[in-house]
Parts: C-alpha cells; sequence; structure tokens
C-alpha cells in the first residue's frame, strides 16, 4: 500500500538519470556536430542512431490525408453536401484544440462554397460533446450534414437520433471510445490507421482541410494546428513535432487577423511567438470563454477578417481570462479547506477527490491540475450544482491512468471520458463518497511509493563550461518542447549559489550566479519566494536547470532557469585507507630498493599487458571533472578514473560525483598506497556489475598496467607525469577522456616533486631516522639503529596518509648509496642503522642521479599537458 505525504515541503524528490550509449553520444558528436550535451540528450530521448536524431531536427515527418483509410469515404461525402448545397454544421467542442478544429473546418468548407455554420455547446449547460438536446437544436435549425469536431467517437446513441431526424453525419476526434462506435464515416488517427495515432483534434481537421483544398491552399491553417497541438497536450512527436514547428512560423508572419489581435491583447510580438505563448498565454485566453461563457467568441475571432472586430473579441477574451484566474484561484483555495475536513487516511491518501457547491465547474480542471503540481497524486475535483448533480474534471500524474481508474470506479458515475492524463465526469452528489472511496482504493492498490515521488527526468550532466551560448543554441534546435517533448533538463552536480538576490513584484522571484568548476552562469529562478536564501552559502548542491538564449535590451545572452535543487552531496569522513600488510610492505620495498635503474620504464611494462591500444581520445581539458564523471557515470558504463594521488581525490568518488547518486554503481578506491589486494577487488567488482566508477591513481597503473583495458572509460582526472603512463591508459577499446585543468596540472606537479628524492626531503627522512633511534640498540660506535616497527613509521611519513612502500624506498636507496644508513637485522625483521650525520654528496648516488632525470623527465612532460594542443 503506498502511504503518501500531501505537505509538499517534505515529499521526496529526486531526479532520475537513464543509461545510454556513449558510443551512440559521440557518433552524434561528429556526425552532427553537436555539443556533448545535446548528443547526451537525444540519445537518451531515444533518438540514438544518426538518421533517427537528424530526423528529429529536422522536424520534417509528415503523412498524406489519404493515409486515413477513411479519408476518400469522408472527401466524397463532405463533397457530395456540397454540390448538393446540404447546409454543414459543424460542432465543436469549448476548448481550445475543439475551437481551433471548428474554425479550420468552417474555413475549409467556406472556401469549397459550402453553406456552413458552427455549433459550441455551452459547457455549463450542456456539458461535453454531441447530446440528444444538441441534436434537436441543429435539427430545428435545418442542418442537413453534421461534422462533429473534437468529439462525437463515444456518441454512437446521440449520432443515431441525428440520422433518425435526416441528417447525414461524419465524426472528426481523436479521443477514447468508452463504447460502441457510431454508425457513420470516422476519421480519427488511432481507428482510421493513420501513421501519427496521436493527431490532436485539429490535426485530423487540418488534414481534411488538405484533402479537400491541397496542401498548399491549407497551409495557412497550420497555426492554429500549432496552438491546438501544443494546448491539448498531445505528444510532440513525429508529426507533431513538424506540424508545430511549421505552425509557429506560420503564426510569426502574423497572417491570421484574430491571431494578431489575441497577440497584442496577450502582449505578445507575433515575430517571437514560441510555444511556451501558446500554451500558457494564447490557449488560455481561447479556453477562457467556454470555461466561464460560451466558447463562440473563440471561433469568431479566429475566423474574423475585420481587424477592428477581432480586437474586440481579443479583448473580451482577455477580460474572461482574467476572471477565469480569479475563479481558478477561488476553487483551489477551497479545494484545500475540503482536503482539511477530510479523515487523515483520505486526505493523505495517494489520490484526491475533493467536492463542493458553487465550484465554478469551468474551471475545476485548471484547478484540479495545479492540485496535482501541488500535492503530486492524481486529483479529481467536483462541482456539485443546486439540483444535487456532480460535474468533475482529474488530472493525473505519471505512472497512472487516469481513465482506467475511471473505468474501475464506474459503478458510482455517470458519464465519464477522457485519457490517461486528464478525464472528466458526471455523477449525483450523493455517490461522491462512494467513488471517492473506490477512487483512492484503485490508487493505493496500482502506485508505489516510487510513482509518489517528485521525479525530474535529467537530460544531461553538465559543468558549467556546458552553460554558454553554443549550447544553449543548439538545445533550441530540440524545440518545440511540449508533452512527449519536454523541456530539456540539465543536471550541474556539485554547484555553487551565490550572489542571490530577490527580483520581480514581492521579490518573489530570485537571480544568483551558478558556479561549477572554473565556470560560472548567470541564472534566474521563479517563484520561489525567498526559498534560495538557505543556498546563498558555500554549500554544495545539485542543481537541474534549464538553459535559454535570453535577450534583453538588445542583447542575446545564455542564462540558466532554476528547476530544483537536490542536497544529494554531503560531507563525510573518507573511508579508511586498506594499508598493506607488514609482510607486503616489506616485500614491497625490497623489490624497489633492488629495481634497475636502466632502462627505465623497463620494456617489461608495456609488453605486461596483451590489451590493444584503440580508444578514442575525447579533450576535456579545463572541463568540470566532477561533471565528467558524474555523466560518465550516469551511462551505467564502466569507468576508470585516473589521478595524480587517489588518497587526496577520493572524495571526488565518494561524495561530489558518487555515481550511486546518478545511477552508476558501486565504486571503489584505490592507490599506490593501498595493499594490492584493494585494487583486485576494486576491478573484479566493476567486472562483475559491468558498471560502477573505480578511482586509482598513477602509481596504482605501474603496479598494475593491466587495468585499464577492463573499462569502457578511462578518465584523466589530472595528467600523467610520464608517456609511458599515458600509454598504458589507453590501453583497450573504449574512450580516453582527457578531464583536467591549471589546479589539477599544479596538483600533479606537487605529487610527482613528492615521489621522486629531492634533497630537502632526503635530509627531512635522515633527520626523522637519527630522532627516531631506539634508545636500547646501540652500535658498538655509537651509531643507533631504528626496529623494524618504528622504521616503517618513519619512512611512511609524518601526513594523515603514509607514503607508498616504493616512495619510501627509493629514499632509503639514496641514503643507503651515500652511506648515511645501513641495513641490519633479517628479511623477517628489517632494521636500519644510522651511520653518520656528516653531509653527503648526493651526486655519488647512483639512485639520486636516476631518479632526478626521471623527475625532470615527468617535470617538463608535464609542463606540455598543460594546454589543448
Amino acid at each position: 500500500m503506498a502511504t503518501h505525504s500531501l505537505d509538499p515541503a517534505t515529499q521526496a524528490r529526486a531526479f532520475r538519470l537513464e543509461p545510454y550509449s556513449y558510443a551512440a553520444v559521440r557518433a552524434l558528436v561528429q556526425e552532427l556536430a553537436l555539443a556533448e550535451p545535446v548528443a547526451v540528450t537525444l540519445v537518451r530521448r531515444g533518438y540514438r542512431t544518426v538518421e533517427e536524431a537528424r530526423a528529429f531536427l529536422g522536424a520534417a515527418e509528415t503523412h498524406e490525408p489519404f493515409e486515413f483509410d477513411s479519408m476518400a469515404w469522408v472527401v466524397e461525402r463532405i463533397e457530395a453536401a456540397v454540390a448538393a448545397k446540404r447546409r454543414i454544421t459543424i460542432h465543436g467542442d469549448y476548448d481550445c484544440d475543439g475551437v481551433c478544429a471548428v474554425a479550420i473546418l468552417v474555413r475549409t468548407l467556406r472556401e469549397l462554397g459550402a453553406s456552413c455554420d458552427w455549433y459550441i455547446p455551452d459547457r455549463l449547460v450542456e456539458g461535453y460533446g454531441l447530446t440528444e438536446g444538441g441534436v434537436r437544436r441543429l435539427s430545428a435549425r435545418g442542418t442537413e450534414l453534421l461534422i462533429t469536431a473534437d468529439c462525437g467517437i463515444a456518441c454512437a446513441g446521440e449520432v443515431h437520433a441525428a440520422k433518425a431526424a435526416g441528417m447525414d453525419v461524419i465524426v472528426t476526434d481523436h479521443h477514447e471510445p468508452t463504447g460502441g462506435l457510431p454508425d457513420c464515416p470516422i476519421l480519427h488517427p488511432r481507428l482510421s490507421g493513420y501513421p501519427c495515432e496521436e493527431l490532436c483534434a485539429t490535426g485530423v481537421a487540418y488534414k481534411l482541410s488538405v484533402a479537400l483544398l491541397g496542401e498548399e491552399p491549407a497551409r495557412s491553417e497550420l497555426d492554429l494546428v500549432a496552438l491546438a497541438t501544443v494546448a491539448d497536450l498531445v505528444p510532440l512527436r513525429g508529426e507533431n513535432r513538424g506540424l508545430v514547428r511549421a505552425g509557429l512560423a506560420e503564426a510569426r508572419t502574423g497572417g491570421r487577423v484574430g491571431l494578431r489581435a489575441l497577440c497584442a491583447a496577450a502582449r505578445i510580438e507575433p515575430g517571437s511567438l514560441d510555444e511556451g505563448d501558446l500554451a500558457f498565454r494564447l490557449a488560455p485566453r481561447i479556453n477562457a470563454a467556454g470555461r466561464l461563457y460560451r466558447a463562440d467568441a473563440g471561433a469568431e475571432l479566429l475566423l474574423a477578417d475585420d481587424p477592428a472586430r477581432a480586437a474586440a473579441i481579443a479583448d473580451e477574451l482577455d477580460q474572461a481570462n482574467r476572471e477565469r484566474r480569479d475563479a481558478e484561484q477561488a476553487v483551489i483555495e477551497a479545494a484545500e479547506r475540503a482536503r482539511t475536513q477530510l479523515p487523515d487516511e483520505l486526505a493523505s491518501a495517494p489520490a484526491l477527490v475533493l467536492a463542493g457547491e458553487g465550484w465554478h465547474p469551468g474551471v475545476v480542471g485548471i484547478a484540479a491540475s495545479r492540485l496535482v503540481e501541488r500535492h503530486g497524486v492524481p486529483v479529481v475535483l467536483i462541482s456539485i450544482d443546486p439540483q444535487g448533480q456532480g460535474r468533475g474534471s482529474g488530472r493525473s500524474i505519471p505512472g497512472f491512468d487516469l481513465l482506467a481508474a475511471l473505468h474501475k470506479c464506474a459503478a458510482n458515475l455517470g458519464r465519464y471520458g477522457g485519457h490517461r492524463a486528464a478525464a472528466g465526469l458526471k455523477l449525483p452528489a450523493s455517490n461522491v463518497a462512494a467513488f471517492r472511496e473506490a477512487f483512492v482504493a484503485h490508487a493505493r492498490s496500482t502506485l508505489e511509493a516510487r510513482d509518489l515521488t517528485r521525479t525530474e527526468s535529467i537530460d544531461a550532466v553538465v559543468g558549467g563550461e556546458s552553460l554558454g551560448h553554443e549550447v544553449a543554441e543548439q538545445l533550441a534546435r530540440l524545440a518545440p518542447f511540449g508533452m512527449g517533448n519536454p523541456g530539456v533538463r540539465l543536471l550541474v552536480p556539485c554547484a555553487r549559489l551565490r550572489d542571490v538576490r530577490p527580483m520581480g513584484d514581492g521579490e518573489r522571484h530570485a537571480r544568483f550566479r551558478l558556479e561549477s568548476g572554473a565556470h560560472s552562469a548567470v541564472g534566474v529562478a521563479f517563484g520561489v519566494n525567498g526559498e534560495l536564501s538557505a543556498a546563498n552559502r558555500t554549500d554544495r548542491v545539485d542543481v537541474s536547470v534549464k538553459l535559454e538564449l535570453n535577450e534583453w535590451n538588445g542583447a542575446v545572452e545564455p542564462r540558466v532557469v532554476l528547476s530544483e535543487l537536490y542536497r544529494g552531496w554531503v560531507e563525510t569522513a573518507p573511508a579508511r585507507s586498506p594499508r598493506p600488510g607488514e609482510e607486503e610492505w616489506w616485500r614491497r620495498v625490497a623489490v624497489e630498493r633492488g629495481a634497475k635503474l636502466k632502462p627505465w620504464p623497463s620494456p617489461m611494462l608495456l609488453e605486461g599487458t596483451t590489451a590493444t591500444w584503440g580508444r578514442e581520445p575525447v579533450d576535456r581539458r579545463g572541463a568540470s571533472g566532477v561533471a565528467t564523471l558524474a555523466a560518465l557515470a550516469s551511462s551505467g558504463e564502466r569507468v576508470l578514473t585516473l589521478c595524480a594521488d587517489a588518497v587526496r581525490r577520493r572524495a571526488l568518488v565518494e561524495r561530489a560525483a558518487a555515481p550511486t547518486r546518478f545511477g552508476g554503481g558501486t565504486v571503489a578506491v584505490t592507490s599506490g598506497r593501498f595493499a594490492d589486494g584493494a585494487l583486485r577487488k576494486a576491478v573484479t567488482a566493476s567486472a562483475r556489475t559491468r558498471s560502477g566508477v573505480v578511482l586509482a591513481d598513477w602509481a596504482a597503473l605501474m603496479r598494475h598496467p593491466s587495468i585499464a583495458a577492463r573499462f569502457d572509460h578511462v578518465v584523466l582526472i589530472d595528467p600523467p607525469p610520464f608517456a609511458h603512463l599515458e600509454r598504458l591508459a589507453s590501453a583497450g577499446a573504449g574512450y580516453l577522456h582527457l578531464a583536467w585543468g591549471q589546479a589539477e596540472l599544479e596538483l600533479a606537479l606537487r605529487v610527482h616533486e613528492e615521489d621522486w628524492p629531492q634533497r630537502s626531503g632526503l635530509a627531512l627522512t635522515y633527520r626523522a631516522l637519527r630522532d627516531g633511534v631506539d634508545g636500547i640498540a646501540q652500535g658498538e660506535a655509537g651509531d643507533g639503529v631504528v626496529g623494524t616497527g618504528r622504521l616503517r613509521k618513519i619512512m611512511e611519513g609524518p601526513g594523515r596518509e603514509p607514503r607508498s612502500p616504493e616512495v619510501a624506498a627509493r629514499r632509503l636507496r639514496v641514503l643507503e648509496e651515500v652511506g648515511a644508513v645501513d641495513w641490519v637485522g633479517s628479511a623477517a625483521s628489517p632494521a636500519l642503522r644510522v651511520v653518520s650525520s656528516e653531509a653527503k654528496d648526493l651526486e655519488r648516488s647512483k639512485a639520486f642521479v636516476a631518479y632526478r632525470e626521471r623527475f625532470e623527465e615527468g617535470r617538463r612532460f608535464l609542463s606540455r599537458r598543460s594546454q589543448p594542443s
């Protein structure tokens, strides 16, 4: 049983990152010249090949109208009616989709010379769809051919009544049928076998217009197709996507008098119209008339030729929209009060059914949408009229089929219909309680806790370097956005919000600076009411944003719009390092002390791996290492991250870019300082799960040169100090990511200096040995002996993390060669005699000279890694 908190402040929130093929991403980057975040977005959304991505970006998919298997039949009926001069009526719906469909069909038929009018029912008096009362009124006015638009598929009885009254009937619709089909020609994208099953009613009307007039004469109707497609929340995929893009281009010309007037009322410049304007500024004004009064004003506006009359209607719709907002707010407030009066088990249930008297039935649907956004559960709001009848609207959440739920509760309902995301219903007020119980019971049986978590789908993980003009411009190519093609969400991991300042009326909004790595971006957040103040510190958060190009005072610049903050980055104590045991530590010291100084590196080092050397380099230098690692971890592929010192870098994979946070599986850290078994365990775990991230340093790679070949990705978070290490890192098939910047280069130089004995370091080690002489272990000449236990501690150094046995052995080797110390004791119990405190000529040590040459070689190699070549 799902339990749920309806307090927005305590609701669980999460982001979701689907695995993806990085190889598919690289193909899009290279073949289509796309920025990587854009390519990742396309692949995550299912456009995995160059051909699929190119087709999506081109948005040119289209189908012939006669691919409706009933289109020829419908066209024949209409042309016969026009030729016979029969009176034709378009029966529409009162929402934006229905009104736009009516406008297209009326204008098309009039263009053919038909006597054509329209009929849109009164939402408050007649309700949705074709009714027997409406049939009687149409019969009385002399309708001979009735064509429905955005309704009729669930009206078999009413169609029968219309035919009995002497009317011919054609149904054009896109809703799901709830019973037997009407006995008449039907134009329906799914039922008629059309390749794009997700057309809205206006899209169906447009295809009929093309079939009747031809493609070019019907092109001017595309502006209404775009408006209705966005407003009716049908998926913007396939042909719908192309229709909206083409329709926006048509709308921007300002050719339709009524739409131009509506833009003026909404204070929109037609030339800059986008899908957001259609959804949130134009469609609500057309819907407002149908919600509060009658929708005929919308149809008249869209068919208007007189600018003055169009302006007057647009002003009326603008006023109706203001009234609609007031009525909507009143219903929301009343619904919240009604929720507080429910028993706790219903008020906090995974679905809400709320009812009240006097709620405006025209706005309960949009009010239900607002409550879904607020509470994250399916919501049905029901308005009770004075006659004791309820009329309601429901809105759903992803993962919950609203229409299926109504089917389960049908015994308590009168009439209902819709689809999985939105539906309408009627029922007696006396049935509300029983309906609520049944609806909530169904929600409890089908919804799980994860369904009730506010989950945001993330398209790509990026660093601050990807929040610029080029990426914003490319992301705009993925528009139009809407249902089925939502706006792109980018996740910036381990970021900081700085300089947060309120803005707007009532300081409801905020501006800020988003810092990620060495880059920052300007950002805004809407409706936060000061909620960002807590983030205006040094806290690190994962931030989801939308990246857009903002035009202000003639300048166009990129900015991010805040979506959500996720406080998943938590400071924790580092895990304990798996240090080598005594036997391993002294064995490794002995091996390094006895290693040949030349040739170096040993030819066996590269010959010891059987891997191929075919990794494709990906240059990310200067980018955010955290974002790079998080992005690759989220692919679900195996990632090896190589760095200068895994101990210093372990927070990168354990906290800042922890792969578990990004869906990237397990994490392991290994270092040349650690026991050999730790590395084998880490690599084995990654191979077993075929995912996860292993962080290793260059010293670990030297000890186990074949490990890179086991991973899909090798990320060089710090540059390698030697060419042979870069060569080892590129072993295997997959990708080699160069991901360091100036700070990482400086760290690599510091670690490199520590790895090879320097004069000052040798002096410090000698003094530590001299001061650590055991008081009871004096030699004949007074020279002191450092015993086994104390010797290892001294050679590991005073830092929090010990030196590796190899680094310690190099210091000991130089001190031995210049006569400062001698080995005593046995292999099982080594000890060191401090021989002399006299100054020594280090140049006498072959090891010191060789180590100095290696240090200089590495320093030169690192200096060449500073800039992209």
